[in-house]
């Protein structure tokens, strides 16, 4: 059986969809990141772009500081993101790391201010190896500092704390009191809760 003659010009799959530019939160002046295509604005929301700070800030001592934003708002054809995480590059991790030294991880889970749920890693690098009960000492007392700096803070406040290094300067001050520490990194953080996201015309 012979196929029916489609009526009317067919349009192809993508180019019925449209460009969407994507833009970096406030805190780095909304600068351009990138491009992405779709035929629906609300499966726009959600999507991931990775860069690094160094590109965000032009501060290219900071390309070790890999950043996650995700798009939570779109307005027209611009694409809006809010952080969604950030990790240190494993060769700036291997550059911390000294033999006979102990490295410890702290993992604070808290909320901030504004509902979102995030997760953060403290790492600290001693000067020389720590036994259990110093590592556990120092364990607790950057947990609970974390979480007394940060849960005054809304998303944006956490990162700025974080970003800055300002958290990383006030912990180390506090490991110092418990045993020779040499350096503190927030090495990782991922905000876990769905973002509520805004379609604006």
């Amino acid at each position: 059986m012979a196929k029916k003659k489609q009526v009317g010009k067919r349009v192809e799959g993508w180019k019925a969809k449209s460009w969407y530019k994507v833009f970096a939160p406030e805190a780095f002046n909304k600068a351009y990141l990138g491009d992405t295509i779709s035929g629906d604005p609300s499966t726009v929301v959600g999507r991931v772009f990775q860069t690094t700070l160094g590109e965000l800030t032009n501060d290219f001592s900071r390309q070790h500081i890999k950043m996650k934003l995700r798009i939570s708002n779109v307005a027209g054809d611009s694409a809006y993101t809010e952080y969604y995480g950030h990790e240190i590059s494993r060769d700036y991790m291997r550059s911390l790391t000294k033999r006979r030294t102990s490295r410890i991880d702290c993992f604070v889970p808290f909320t901030t201010k504004d509902g979102k749920f995030i997760r953060i890693t403290v790492t600290c690098f001693t000067l020389t190896n720590a036994n259990l009960s110093q590592e556990h000492e120092i364990r607790k007392l950057l947990t609970q500092q974390t979480l007394q700096e940060l849960k005054p803070f809304d998303l944006n406040g956490v990162y700025g704390e974080v970003l800055s290094g300002d958290l990383a300067k006030d912990l180390l001050k506090t490991a110092k009191e418990v045993f020779p520490v040499r350096r503190v990194e927030i090495i990782k953080s991922k905000v876990e809760l769905p973002q509520t996201a805004q379609i604006s015309s």
